[in-house]
């Protein structure tokens, strides 16, 4: 069921008539045609302070935007992928400094891109093994196919790896596809988005002996009671779905996606990188267990201090991503922000240009979806959308703008 708002926001250090700009804010974005509809929860010492939503979620039906809607979270998967590992590295299951190989032999030839075209590159064998920590920090040379800016991506779009993946391809083939392509460079020595919560879903699946979303269900969403998250739609949430929009071509209004689609049956590819359907209130919930420090309603998923290490930043010389990544898209500003295990984490507000607090950690989703932990203040903050991609508007810089310049105490 939908969180209750709580009557007095003030109590919780935020002045009520400020965060209602947030709701005149967004309201904007559909009234103009640039967004479908949107939700938006704000939390603080996990009660809920402000809540909203508006527009439709399905605007040919006419259907409004509910409480209980139900989203393709895409990248917002990822953290959770990362909670899944590091249940296992808790139990001593494999080191942040295992090689990759270690779980899938495939990984073991990989091989770095030099020169030449889509059509013939040329690769060299890598010096530095692919190692776990580079999937959890994205740092291990594997890249996403709609970058559409070097000769690896191409090379992903070539393999049917876009948005999507090959028919009949399941996670276990996925990754022996990628481990035959090269990586854009050696492991470790570059910060890139891509595939690598996707080979680091794997790892979980060979380690553990079971698929990830029975994974998934058993050690986080089952304790979490995250009862509308899974990687497919089942037929009480299918009235509850929105649809997926795109701005339509030179213009900033909304039409539905090519890419829109309701999978009911369970999907071969469970893609850790980008595969779960979710609500607003289910992903508070795994917020509010991180700003716990890995513990919720008396369910511990992970000991304090493993939390405390997965959201502080892991680039090398504690860089930002600014100088660490190499230039393209990602669902994070560059300046000032770090990275940690599966979340950026703020290390820098200033360089940021950003309203918000050191180590706060955050990601966002392709459809234009956003979530943050702010554990110095104990703020949690969800929007949910569907406008693919997310690059579309700037709605996450000025949600933050909104949240925190409505506090007050």
């Amino acid at each position: 069921m939908p969180t209750a708002q709580t009557d007095d926001p003030r109590q919780l250090g935020f002045d009520a008539d400020r965060l209602a700009r947030i709701d005149r804010h967004f309201r904007r974005y559909v009234d103009d045609g640039r967004l479908p509809g949107w939700q938006v929860l704000v939390s603080r010492h996990q009660q809920l302070a402000y809540t909203a939503s508006y527009g439709m979620r399905d605007i040919d039906a006419g259907t409004p935007w509910s409480d209980d809607t139900v989203v393709r979270l895409f990248s917002m998967t990822k953290p959770i992928t990362a909670v899944a590992a590091m249940i296992l590295y808790e139990q001593g299951l494999f080191d942040l400094n295992d090689p990759v190989a270690k779980f899938i032999p495939a990984f073991g030839d990989a091989r770095v891109y030099r020169s030449g075209s889509v059509f013939k590159p040329v690769s060299v064998p890598a010096t530095e093994p692919m190692r776990m920590w580079h999937l959890l920090t994205h740092t291990s040379g594997l890249t996403y196919g709609w970058h559409h800016q070097s000769v690896t991506d191409a090379l992903y779009r070539k393999g049917g790896w876009e948005w999507g993946a090959p028919p009949d391809t399941d996670l276990a083939a996925a990754c022996d596809l990628w481990a035959a392509m090269p990586l854009a460079f050696e492991p470790g020595s570059e910060w890139l988005y891509g595939v690598s919560s996707d080979v680091l879903g794997r790892v979980v699946e060979v380690i553990s002996g079971v698929a990830l979303s029975e994974f998934f269900e058993r050690h986080i969403l089952g304790p979490l009671k995250m009862t509308d998250t899974a990687f497919e739609v089942d037929e009480s949430q299918r009235g509850r779905v929105a649809r997926l929009y795109s701005p339509f071509p030179g213009s900033e209004k909304a039409f539905l996606s090519p890419l829109e689609n309701s999978p009911t049956d369970p999907p071969v590819f469970l893609s850790g990188g980008g595969g779960l359907w979710g609500t607003a209130d289910d992903y508070l919930r795994f917020c509010h267990m991180l700003l716990g420090r890995g513990e919720l309603d008396g369910e511990r998923l992970l000991g304090s201090r493993t939390v405390d290490f997965m959201t502080r930043n892991h680039l090398p010389g504690g860089v930002d991503l600014e100088t660490f990544g190499r230039p393209g898209f990602s669902e994070s500003n560059y300046r000032g922000m770090g990275f940690g295990l599966g979340v950026s984490v703020v290390i820098d507000p200033i360089a940021n240009g950003a309203l918000t607090s050191a180590g706060t950690y955050s990601w966002g989703g392709a459809a234009s979806t956003v979530f943050w932990c702010d554990p110095s203040e104990q703020i949690a903050v969800i929007f949910l959308t569907q406008l693919l991609p997310s690059s579309t508007h700037p709605i996450r810089p000025e949600l933050r703008q909104l949240v925190y310049s409505s506090m007050v105490d």
